[in-house]
């Protein structure tokens, strides 16, 4: 282990939560304040890491990130891999664009490869942007980013240390619909939290064609439904293109339950206790968090992506939506077999 080497890092991407852009968040109606870190922020704050690069296809992107980083930035990333000698690359990205860059950065050697979630719109694209990164020996880490939350992983701990007694029941709800791209948190926490993978999909899309914030071409409905976690744990879905419920995970058993809702985790027993534990965020952010594992994969010479294996999974409970949709909302096992593999899910 080397705990002294600077890493050097470039940005393909340099939008909203690639390069801080609040042009481009303007764009789609969000502050980047409000993001849980940025690609260009946790990369610049690493005390080890010398962000040197950055490329766009958008001038104005390109002038705005020069500015802030005081970096040399490119048009075409395939330039910027050529010509500059890189330990991380963040992905930063539209879904469709992953396979291809991440690839590209494992067949060129690079050692870490941060990108967006989700994965990939497809089951074989995600395949072989890990099989790429496997054989390359790369780490490939995909942003779901309550996985380096601290108040998340204290809530795994405590319902995997049976806190809650065997777990009965669970619920996911988001507004805005959209399962492809804020789905993808939300069924990858689930699942984190239970320590379970889904292994089944009942579930109904909502065909209202609420327009996408990220363009025409991408279509990305929301739904309701039921997963199946493990053997028998079943999760329901309320997901609405149009819904104004908070984002809310909620997992039930037979000794008491657990709420995580934004900033804040309620644990209540059966018996009428409840505890809302302090947070133990601060002011690091999810993504300095991701980037610290990063940098310490690095040192370690790791190249394992369990969060790779982990998205790939979450993709294809979302596919696995779409296809029990076709069926009426008949049950889906996973995993997908023949046709379903390759379902495509017009995500951003």
């Amino acid at each position: 282990m080397n705990s002294t080497n600077t890493y050097r890092a470039a940005i393909i991407g340099l939008g909203f939560i690639g390069g801080a852009d609040q042009v481009s968040g303007d764009a789609l109606g969000q502050q980047v304040a409000d993001l849980d870190g940025t690609h260009f922020a946790a990369l610049s704050a690493h005390a080890r890491i010398d962000l040197v690069a950055g490329s766009s296809r958008d001038a104005g992107r390109r002038q705005r990130f020069a500015e802030r980083s005081g970096t040399r930035t490119y048009s075409d990333w395939r330039q910027m891999l050529e010509d500059q000698e890189l330990d991380i690359v963040s992905v930063a990205t539209y879904a469709p664009q992953h396979p291809e860059m991440v690839v590209c950065c494992a067949e060129r050697g690079i050692p870490a490869i941060y990108c967006e979630k989700p994965i990939a719109n497809n089951l074989p694209d995600a395949e072989r942007m890990i099989a790429a990164c496997q054989s390359a020996g790369s780490q490939l880490v995909i942003n779901h980013n309550r996985r380096f939350d601290p108040d998340y992983a204290d809530v795994r701990d405590a319902i995997a240390a049976d806190r809650l007694g065997a777990l009965v029941s669970g619920s996911i709800q988001w507004p805005s619909g959209r399962l492809g791209n804020v789905g993808t948190h939300m069924i990858d926490a689930i699942q984190l939290l239970a320590s379970l993978p889904v292994t089944a999909v009942s579930g109904t899309l909502d065909l209202s064609e609420r327009p996408d914030c990220r363009g025409a071409e991408f279509r990305d409905p929301g739904g309701w439904g039921v997963l199946r976690l493990g053997d028998h744990l079943p999760v329901t879905v309320d997901a609405a293109d149009h819904s104004r419920v908070p984002a809310r995970i909620t997992l039930n058993g037979t000794q008491g339950g657990v709420c995580v809702c934004g900033q804040e985790v309620l644990f209540t027993s059966w018996d009428g206790q409840s505890e809302q534990p302090p947070s133990r965020r601060d002011a690091l952010s999810s993504m300095d968090r991701a980037v610290a594992e990063i940098v310490n994969g690095l040192d370690e010479r790791r190249s394992e992506s369990p969060t790779a294996e982990s998205a790939r999974r979450t993709l294809e409970a979302i596919l696995a939506f779409h296809a029990s949709h076709a069926r009426n909302g008949a049950w889906t096992p996973l995993p997908l077999q023949d046709a379903d593999r390759h379902i495509v899910v017009h995500s951003g």
